[in-house]
């Protein structure tokens, strides 16, 4: 004979909450913890099968429990009850019903009048609709880096080094078109939520030429790239790796020295000569400007120069950016932008900061450049002279005190400190290179934006804005072409609003 039970009444709906364990029950079949789905079931008619069940021996506990293993639902698709449970704070449901069984009433009806759980049958199980991901859905990936969202960890490493290093290749040889087609194709696997297995899953993803594709199949067939492989171990390369990382060498210096024979640092050592008064505080503290800075000690020189700031200029602030900004824990620099909420106040305060910093010895090498940002006559002039940057600025070489209380370091920190120093020196300073930036208020949102990175990501930010929306975006301003018009934004958020963007935080930039 059939248990009866009394027909649902319709009723208001009430949140799901969690169904206290009564004491006074005992629950004979551990092993079993029903869940009873409110949605079309009643809270009334909830709470009368609830209190049967108890009573059966069995324990019934509410959505969000980890432990239940057995879901009810009188009505509802599995579809339905996979969405019911989620909304409920059910973590153990997974979006093709794995996890608990999902089950029709009639399985409950016939378990209370056997006083036990019977088996589970066919007829009793809700079906779940299975959405299969298909190749073709899983690499819908957006053209442009200011579009997708690029953690600092991601999941292809050794496909990502090989591109960039034949794109920091390419950058060698003055192919600046290589280059930046190797550093998207680069930025594109960066951002990828899965670890790539077969080149049939790049087929499709935009930025990916056949040689990009060809150096990406090498290395998840073989392990590595030959020609990848060749590069890094190539004389000019690993020249070049060397001289570029010298404080104030770039590119082109680099490329002209190794067409003059020089090949390494004792070779510019013995040229002294060939280098410039920046060249030569790099190479003087080559080793110390080569070694990662900590986050704990960026965050020194912060207090530092916010120190100076305070004294000189009250109410200015001083923020860390750069990769720091976006999440890393060291970098090879230290990127700071100092503003001042009044406009006009920041003038002249740089050359004051510096005068400082300099007579407390904190600076073992700088060098200052003025604002030369203007605005012409065709302000489209203004955008496109200043690709970067023309604030006041100054390029330095830090001298980081390690004596200071909030840097903690081991010995290696010590023994580091004291190598290349000579026997009169004392072991607890590092030079650490230290750009400061100072910007106008009503420019800084755009200087912050600039001033982040990555890379990669500002330049496809500035190159979706005039291809895409017909704007010209820099570290000063953003200006639409159209409607001839500088757009002004108090924040990040601003800015990808006037571009349609949804905004990226900073630790996701890292393209």
């Amino acid at each position: 004979m059939m248990l009866q039970i009394p027909v649902k009444k319709k009723h208001q709906h009430q949140p799901e909450t969690t169904l206290p364990a009564n004491p006074e029950d005992h629950a004979s079949f551990s092993d079993v913890v029903l869940c009873l789905v409110e949605k079309r079931m009643g809270a009334s008619r909830k709470a009368f099968l609830t209190s049967l069940a108890r009573r059966k021996g069995f324990c019934v506990e509410g959505a969000n429990s980890e432990r239940v293993t057995h879901v009810v639902s009188e009505g509802n698709s599995g579809d339905e009850v996979v969405e019911w449970m989620k909304r409920n704070g059910s973590r153990s449901v997974g979006a093709a019903g794995s996890g608990p069984a999902l089950l029709d009433l009639s399985w409950f009806t016939e378990s209370m009048s056997a006083g036990q759980p019977v088996e589970i049958e066919p007829r009793h199980c809700l079906g779940v609709t299975v959405h299969t991901e298909t190749l073709e859905d899983r690499c819908q990936v957006a053209a442009y880096a200011c579009q997708r969202r690029t953690p600092l960890a991601h999941k292809n490493q050794l496909l990502v080094e090989a591109l960039e290093t034949v794109a920091e290749e390419a950058l060698f040889c003055g192919s600046e078109a290589r280059n930046l087609a190797f550093s998207r194709a680069a930025s594109v696997v960066k951002s990828l939520p899965w670890t790539v297995t077969g080149v049939i899953e790049i087929h499709s993803l935009p930025c990916i030429g056949e040689h990009s594709r060809k150096i990406i199949q090498e290395v998840l067939e073989d392990g590595a790239s030959a020609e990848v492989e060749n590069i890094r171990q190539s004389e000019r390369y690993q020249t070049m790796k060397h001289f570029i990382k010298i404080f104030g060498v770039g590119v082109k210096t680099a490329g002209r020295w190794y067409q003059e024979g020089l090949r390494t640092i004792s070779d510019l050592q013995v040229h002294h000569a060939k280098l410039n008064s920046a060249q030569q505080a790099g190479l003087l503290h080559y080793r110390d400007l080569n070694t990662p800075v900590k986050r704990s000690e960026a965050e020194v020189i912060v207090q530092v120069v916010q120190k100076a700031v305070d004294q000189l200029l009250p109410g200015a602030s001083v923020t860390l950016t750069g990769g720091f900004r976006r999440g890393k824990p060291s970098g090879h620099d230290v990127d700071l932008l100092i503003t001042h909420p009044t406009e006009g106040q920041e003038v002249g305060l740089l050359s004051k900061v510096i005068c400082w910093l300099d007579s407390q010895g904190f600076l073992l090498y700088h060098s200052t450049h003025r604002n030369t940002f203007q605005t012409f006559d065709d302000p489209e002039l203004s955008v496109t002279t200043a690709t970067m940057d023309h604030f006041d600025r100054c390029f330095s070489i830090f001298c980081l005190n390690y004596s200071h209380k909030s840097i903690k370091r081991d010995s290696s920190d010590r023994e580091f400190a004291c190598e290349g120093k000579g026997s009169g020196d004392a072991c607890d300073w590092k030079a650490v290179r230290v750009d400061l930036v100072v910007t106008p208020n009503s420019q800084f949102s755009f200087a912050l934006l600039g001033w982040t990175g990555s890379k990669n990501f500002e330049r496809e930010l500035r190159r979706f804005s005039k291809y895409e929306k017909k704007m010209m975006l820099n570290s000063h301003t953003l200006y639409h072409t159209e409607k001839k018009m500088f757009l002004s934004a108090a924040s990040e958020e601003e800015i990808f609003q006037h571009l349609g963007l949804d905004f990226i935080p900073p630790e996701e930039r890292n393209a």
